[in-house]
């Protein structure tokens, strides 16, 4: 038995210490599955032209605030300051953190926030768009339905992100490459 596990420990123990292939593979899988999906979504919130980053489509409202632009008749300039700023900074946060992630810059940072956005994301899916009120759109854990857009497909987009966060960028990523010039600056 003792031949058995020492076999195992000298078979399994580098993997161990690898700390290259599961943030590299983290930040390809985000890149694959989940970049063109935030990118898409934050360009359904721009309006026409150069600046419409800043001049967010009536979507975009509906998508972020549903209830108050239901209210407000979907009249967008019945709305304030503050309901701008939070569709501006979430259409950015959209656009930035997936190419941060992406890239391996501010890695973990990105990654938090991304975390961040996600549950913001689902809190307004569930509440604002009334997806509470659906047990396929909230999903269940420890069913036998792994397609619950909330809980079970956003519970593994976190744990991508989680990776991120706790294990880095890996050595194919900006973060790397700029601490490795500052560590050989004069």
């Amino acid at each position: 038995m003792n031949a058995l596990l020492s076999l195992h420990d000298r078979a399994t123990g580098p993997l161990d210490r690898e700390t290259v292939i599961l943030p590299t593979l983290a930040r390809f899988l985000f890149a694959a599955v989940l970049l063109v999906y935030f990118w898409h979504a934050a360009g359904t919130k721009t309006g026409d032209g150069l600046f419409g980053l800043f001049q967010p489509s009536m979507g975009a409202y509906a998508q972020i605030f549903p209830r108050q632009m239901e209210a407000a008749g979907f009249d967008t300039s019945q709305l304030g300051l503050w309901h701008w700023l939070v569709v501006v900074s979430g259409t950015l946060a959209e656009f930035v953190l997936p190419a941060l992630v992406v890239l391996g810059l501010a890695t973990r940072l990105s990654a938090l926030a991304m975390i961040g956005f996600i549950a913001v994301q689902s809190l307004t899916d569930l509440y604002g768009h009334g997806g509470i009120e659906h047990a396929e759109t909230l999903g269940a854990w420890f069913d036998r339905f792994p397609d619950g857009a909330i809980l079970d497909q956003r519970a593994l987009w976190v744990f991508l992100l989680l990776t991120l966060v706790l294990k880095g960028a890996g050595p194919l990523s900006l973060d790397r490459l700029l601490a490795t010039r500052l560590r050989n600056a004069p």
